[in-house]
């Protein structure tokens, strides 16, 4: 099914956990429509959760959402793989966190720092000198895979664990595609390196969705994003419905710019190109 808008589909469901880049925003700006959906989404008394696999804390998304033009009281929570990651590597509860030394080796941007706040660590500059890697991407919008694979197979070569704070492989910054964590962290796994995701597609951060929404019915809920391998398969994983804004990361597969309706045809052959993975609906823009 191609909805028009999501005008079409919100009385079919009382809750929605919504993607951020390349559904509400492009990185640096609002999608045309995006505010305005949002807040007559919430507006209308349905529950609104915002899920990003962002390695920013939500503190600072909100931030950011607030300067694209979303009001705070336009949605709910709000629910990132940077918060995800913070929590794990302050609680250390999972053994998996808790056998992680103090001395880590950030990969990523200035801008992801506020991930270490209030953690009990010490961040390195040299790869001899870290117990683990925290990979929140490149450090650079137009860096690449090639720019990190010599670290990486150090790394590797180190027996190094890795956490991923942002599962994307990709992501789509002012029309163009770029590179994230996800890219870094699967080619370590293919090197032989020790990976942990926070984030989607991970069904256990729907969990954390719908206890924050107060929702028990997940054939009532609706995940909305850009992604067939992460937004789609997480939501296959946790039972509940999804819709593929096609405009985001997809786009160029697909042939159509942002708010352009895909052909059938182009939809199967993505789907087929991604596993036959499909979701419950297709968009071209969250809209409604």
């Amino acid at each position: 099914m191609i909805a028009a808008g999501m005008g079409v589909l919100a009385d079919r469901y009382d809750g929605f956990i919504l993607d951020l880049w390349g559904v509400l925003h492009d990185g640096a700006a609002a999608y045309p429509g995006a505010v305005e959906t949002l807040a007559r989404l919430h507006g209308q008394g349905k529950a609104t959760l915002l899920l990003s696999n962002s390695p920013r804390r939500a503190a600072d998304l909100v931030t950011m959402m607030g300067e694209m033009g979303f009001s705070r009281d336009s949605y709910g929570g709000i629910i990132s793989s940077g918060e995800a990651v913070h929590g794990a590597l302050a609680r250390r509860d999972d053994p998996w966190f808790a056998a992680l030394g103090r001395r880590c080796l950030h990969l990523g941007p200035s801008r992801d720092l506020p991930i270490f706040d209030g953690l009990d660590l010490q961040r390195v500059t040299q790869l001899a000198d870290a117990d683990f890697i925290l990979n929140s991407g490149p450090g650079d919008w137009h860096e690449t895979l090639d720019d990190y694979r010599p670290l990486l197979t150090a790394a590797a070569a180190r027996g190094l664990p890795m956490i991923c704070a942002n599962p994307d492989l990709v992501v789509v910054h002012k029309g163009h595609s770029m590179i994230c964590a996800g890219a870094l962290a699967r080619h370590y796994q293919a090197l032989g390196g020790e990976v942990r995701y926070r984030g989607k597609p991970d069904p256990a951060i729907y969990d954390l969705c719908l206890q924050a929404m107060g929702l028990s019915d997940r054939r009532r809920v609706l995940a909305v994003g850009d992604g067939l391998e992460t937004d789609v398969a997480g939501a296959d994983g946790a039972g509940i419905d999804s819709l593929l804004c096609t405009g985001g990361v997809h786009a160029a597969e697909l042939g159509i710019a942002w708010g352009e309706r895909p052909s059938e045809d182009h939809l199967r052959a993505l789907f087929a190109a991604h596993g036959g993975r499909r979701p419950t609906a297709v968009i071209p823009a969250f809209v409604w």
